[in-house]
Parts: C-alpha cells; sequence; structure tokens
C-alpha cells in the first residue's frame, strides 16, 4: 500500500531523524537520490547539459548538491539563482565540482538536456512568485526533461490545490514519504511520474498516514471469495433501485455492474424490467416498491431514477445503502445520519458541488477538502468520482483512500453507473463500505485500462471486462 503524509508530519519525522545524525547527513542523502534518478533519466550523463532552479530553502540545497554529483561525473552543470540566496554548503559543492552560476538564465536553459526544479518544494504556497515564471516557461518550453525535487514547485503539498502558476514536471523524486499532493489532482497532474528515495523516515512517520493507495495485493485481500456452503443468497443479495422511462439504461448498467461485483444475486425494483431482463436474465426484477420486493443485504439507489419513487423505501432501510446519481439530489444530511446502517454516496464533481452549496470548480480544484467535507456532513462514507477518485470514511482520524487505476477513457456515458452497481454489490457481500468503495473504483479503472487498450470504449465495455479485471487481481 502506498501512504501519504501532511507536511507537518513529514518535517517533525525529518527533525527526529536529524537530531542523531551528522549535520547535512539527510540534504546528501536525498540529493544522492536524486542525482541517481536524474543519471537514469539522462542515459549518458557525461556531456549532458544540466539546469539547476534554485530557491532560497532546502530543496535548492538538494537541487545544488544534486547537481554536484551530476557534474562530477562530467555533466555541464548551471544554477539559475531563484531566490533571495541560496544554501551556502550545496552551492559551494557545486562550484567545487565544476559547475557554475548562470549569467543568463534563458540561454542555458535553451540548450539543456534536464532542469531540476529547486525552487520552493513542499513548503510552497499559492502558485509561484512572479519572478519565478518566465524561467518556468522557459524550461518547460526548452524540450529538457523537467524534474521537481520532492514536489512541483508551485503547487500544495498537502491539498493537492495548484493556485496560480505552477511547474510541470515530466517526473518528480520525492524525499522519505509521499505527500497528498503528488496523488491527488490538480497536483497529481503537475508531478508526472513520482519516485520516491528512501532516507530514513519510514519508523517516524505516524499512524495513520493521510491517504493511502490499494495496491493488488491490498485489493485481492478484500476480494469476497464463495466458501464451500455458500449459495446465492449466503453469498449476498443487492438491490438495485434505478432507471426509468427515460433512462431505462441506467438500470441496465447498473445491474450490470452489480452482477459482477460478487454478491450471489441481484434484485432489480423499477420501471426498466424489461430491459434488464433483456439483457441480464438472472436478475430478480420486481415492479416495486423496495420493501416488498425480498430481502437484500445492501441497496443501490439513484442510476437514471429521476422522479421514480422508491427513494424513501430505501434510506429507511436497516441494510447499507449506496446512493447515486438521482439519488444524490436533495439528499437530507439530517436523514442519511440518523440511518441505523451505513450509508455510500458516489457523487461526481457536479453533484459533490450541489451537496456542498457550492460550484463545481471549486470541488475539482480540491478534492481532498470536499471529500472530507462530504463525508463529514452526511455522516457517511463519500467516493468522489473524477480525475483521482477519492474515498473518505467519515471518521476524520481514518485515512482517505485514493484509487490509483483512473483512466481518462472512464470518462462515458453510463461508466458511473456501472460504478455504483458493483460497489453495491460489494456491500451486500460484506465489505464495509470504505473497503467496498475503494475496491470498486480499482476494479473499475482496471476492467476500463482492459476494455479500452487505446481505444474509446462504452460503459458497457467496461462492464464486460470487470470479471477480467478480477482475475488480474486475484491472481
Amino acid at each position: 500500500m502506498r501512504t501519504a503524509y501532511r507536511v507537518e508530519s513529514v518535517r517533525a519525522a525529518e527533525a527526529a531523524l536529524m537530531a542523531g545524525l551528522p549535520e547535512g547527513t539527510l540534504m546528501r542523502r536525498a540529493a544522492t537520490g536524486l542525482a541517481g534518478a536524474c543519471a537514469g533519466l539522462l542515459g549518458r550523463v557525461y556531456g549532458s547539459r544540466v539546469v539547476l532552479l534554485v530557491g532560497s530553502g532546502a530543496n535548492g540545497g538538494d537541487a545544488l548538491y544534486a547537481g554536484a554529483g551530476l557534474a562530477r561525473r562530467g555533466a555541464g552543470v548551471s544554477a539559475v539563482l531563484l531566490g533571495a540566496r541560496a544554501h551556502e554548503d550545496g552551492l559551494a559543492a557545486l562550484l567545487a565540482a565544476g559547475g557554475r552560476v548562470a549569467d543568463d538564465p534563458f540561454a542555458v536553459l535553451a540548450r539543456a538536456d534536464l532542469v531540476l526544479d529547486g525552487i520552493a518544494g513542499i513548503g510552497g504556497r499559492g502558485g509561484l512568485r512572479p519572478e519565478a515564471v518566465p524561467v518556468v516557461r522557459a524550461a518547460r518550453g526548452s524540450g529538457a526533461v523537467v524534474v521537481a525535487v520532492d514536489l512541483p514547485s508551485g503547487v500544495d503539498a498537502d491539498t493537492g490545490a495548484v493556485d496560480g502558476e505552477a511547474v510541470r514536471a515530466d517526473a518528480t523524486v520525492t524525499f522519505g514519504a509521499y505527500k497528498p499532493g503528488l496523488l491527488v489532482d490538480p497536483a497529481r497532474e503537475y508531478a508526472g511520474a513520482v519516485r520516491l528515495v528512501d532516507i530514513g523516515l519510514a519508523d517516524l512517520l505516524p499512524s495513520p498516514p493521510e491517504l493511502e493507495a490499494l495496491h493488488h495485493a491490498d485489493v485481492a485481500g478484500l476480494l469476497p471469495v464463495p466458501a464451500a456452503e455458500s449459495d446465492k443468497y449466503r453469498r449476498g443479495v443487492v438491490g438495485v433501485v434505478a432507471g426509468s422511462a427515460r433512462y431505462p439504461g441506467a438500470a441496465v448498467l447498473a445491474v450490470a455492474g452489480a452482477l459482477r461485483g460478487g454478491a450471489g444475486a441481484v434484485r432489480y425494483v423499477g420501471p426498466a424490467g424489461a430491459a434488464v431482463l433483456a439483457r441480464y436474465p438472472e436478475t430478480l426484477v420486481h415492479a416495486g416498491p423496495p420493501a416488498a420486493a425480498g430481502r437484500v443485504q445492501a441497496w443501490v439507489l439513484g442510476p437514471g431514477l429521476g422522479d421514480t419513487p422508491g427513494a424513501d423505501d430505501v434510506l429507511g432501510s436497516d441494510v447499507p445503502v449506496l446512493v447515486d446519481a438521482d439519488g444524490l439530489h436533495a439528499l437530507d444530511p439530517v436523514a442519511v445520519r440518523a440511518r441505523p446502517a451505513p450509508t455510500l454516496l458516489t457523487p461526481h464533481a457536479g453533484e459533490a458541488a450541489a451537496l456542498l452549496g457550492t460550484d463545481r470548480a471549486d470541488v475539482e480544484a480540491r478534492r481532498l477538502e470536499a471529500v472530507r467535507e462530504l463525508a463529514a456532513r452526511y455522516g457517511a462514507t463519500v467516493l468522489l468520482k473524477g480525475s483521482t477518485t477519492l474515498v473518505a470514511d467519515p471518521d476524520p482520524g481514518v485515512p482517505v483512500r485514493v484509487n490509483p487505476t483512473g483512466t481518462p477513457w472512464l470518462a462515458t456515458a453510463g461508466s458511473g453507473d456501472v460504478l455504483s452497481g458493483l460497489a453495491g454489490s460489494l456491500l451486500a457481500t460484506g465489505l464495509a463500505p470504505r473497503d467496498a468503495a475503494s475496491t470498486a473504483a480499482y476494479l473499475h479503472g482496471l476492467a476500463a485500462r482492459r476494455a479500452a487498450a487505446g481505444a474509446p470504449v462504452a460503459a458497457h465495455d467496461v462492464a464486460d471486462a470487470l470479471p477480467g479485471a478480477w482475475r488480474d487481481v486475484a491472481a
């Protein structure tokens, strides 16, 4: 599992480690790893041209020491000093190794093979300072590989927000621990490929982390596996209240996701029964109301529902409920918090904005804050769909999960309906809402990648690819 920590936690761990080490040891460890990563990106260090963008803080010192290491291996290294002062020992090391301070930043950038961004790092807030902007634009336009030191300058390490102009890196070399901004958009998009350099912080970081991302092995451990005595009812039954005369396809897609989610049976309630049976004859169809449909272990409410009745029945039940799409409209936080069983909300950014009384752009700019606020307000687990899907527990002490398998191919009509059915089915098997949501998002992303393979896909293609994604993880 990949974990991420807030800046204050990383700095506290660094301080505790530095207290027992000779001065400068930690910076040299970081710089050695950074220089090694840059050498790998360059391929051939000798004769290459490297430009360091150096700010006043420790981030600039890391860049200077790494530049000194590359200079000793035969690279031509030039430092562009952008802060009020440079790290003295780091600058001295660079000059002693044969590096130099650039007189004309734009001239050296025009010839660079690799640019190291050491301007601001994890302490930066509110975008780049005006004097750095033209230099950063020149670096980006030079065609050189841009490598961020610890974090792209100008992005917020703790939230992933980008307020103003920031460095867009091809790769980021981060030290000691991942920071939330490296895993959450919009900042994640600025980081490029991320490499973690171990500098000895692991045993000093707090538990729990701020953020975590599941790997294959983590998801494999959560997948429901039938026991020898299982039957379709013991495996769990999920009820789906979805679709309408206008949107019967939403019901079909939600049922598709539910059937592939691990539950033993799917009960569909709503006006799209004929369409559902035509595609999935194994579905148990009932005209409604939901309370009369039979026993279920979890409900999925909302995809394509319009004003079809049934929401009160479902929200008043004593089993876990997933609420998506139309089910989220005018959802009452007091009613949700009063439910006797867990609730999982699965909004996209626009729906989240409506629930929070803000606009979509604000949610997309501050995804981590938005998902935490929604979980707290509704007392529910929240899966916030989007470029980086996030899952937040109503307990603020539980780490937010970020899904690492997302892909732009999921930006297609109906894919959210498939996800809601899949997650609801996992709820019915007995998984806790946080585990059901993060497992579903992981499998959903893998299925989209499998189905797409570089070509456009529709939501039903993603649903059809779910068994293959499941096998990939289970293997």
